[in-house]
């Protein structure tokens, strides 16, 4: 899992069929405590909004985070930090 903050979000006006309705965002990366300079685009699944701390699940773990297990997706935003 990776930690972020998130910094904006990303519109886009035409997706694959299975991924409309989701929401792109933003997300520059948290390691060791410290912000870095990578920035990674995640589906939010949550709710998350701009300047919350979330974290992210990358790879095939990712798609099994949303309902449609066959959406083509790398990182999606499976939680809230509080």
């Amino acid at each position: 899992m990776l930690k972020g903050i998130i910094r904006g979000n990303i519109v886009s006006t035409r997706k694959q069929d299975s991924l409309v309705g989701s929401k792109f965002m933003e997300i520059q990366l948290i390691k060791n405590g410290e912000l870095t300079d990578e920035f990674i685009i995640a589906i939010d699944s949550v709710g998350a909004g701009i300047g919350e701390t979330v974290l992210i699940t990358t790879g095939s773990s990712a798609r099994l985070a949303l309902h449609n297990t066959s959406s083509p997706t790398d990182a999606v935003i499976v939680g809230i930090v509080d």
